[in-house]
């Protein structure tokens, strides 16, 4: 059974406390394992040199692929993320980050994903970073 993107926040919220802390929204999902993301732009997050700070987009990218994970099979609180790996690309606006997340393969233990992180408005938004990851799943879904 698949969630709503409401469903899908909800869940996260509650399994990773720093979610709401950081203004981590789930604005989007689709039942083939897609889900947009939103990272709510504040001050705080920003490090030294005026940008995002890596930890933070790394954190968005995570919390995206877990959600495209539960738009795809459902709620799996127990799924962890077994790899990740971001190329960073470009510096982030002082905006709302927004995170595209797709899984490209769900197996019977670990779903394989992609996450574009985009930053920017309208026309001027661009691809920050691009991330690929997976998810170890439970043996009991």
């Amino acid at each position: 059974m698949t969630l709503t993107a409401a469903e899908v926040e909800a869940v996260i919220r509650a399994g990773v406390p720093m979610a709401e802390d950081i203004g981590f929204t789930v604005d989007e999902t689709g039942d083939r394992g897609y889900a947009r993301t939103r990272l709510v732009f504040s001050e705080r997050l920003i490090r030294p040199g005026g940008t995002l700070s890596g930890p933070v987009q790394m954190a968005l990218a995570d919390a995206s692929m877990y959600a495209a994970v539960m738009a795809a099979i459902g709620r799996v609180e127990m799924a962890v993320t077994s790899n990740l790996s971001i190329n960073f690309l470009h510096k982030p606006a002082p905006a709302d980050l927004v995170g595209e997340a797709t899984v490209l393969r769900m197996g019977r233990r670990i779903a394989v994903c992609e996450v574009r992180l985009l930053s920017g408005e309208g026309d001027q938004q661009q691809v920050v970073a691009h991330v690929t990851g997976s998810y170890a799943l439970p043996h009991d879904r």
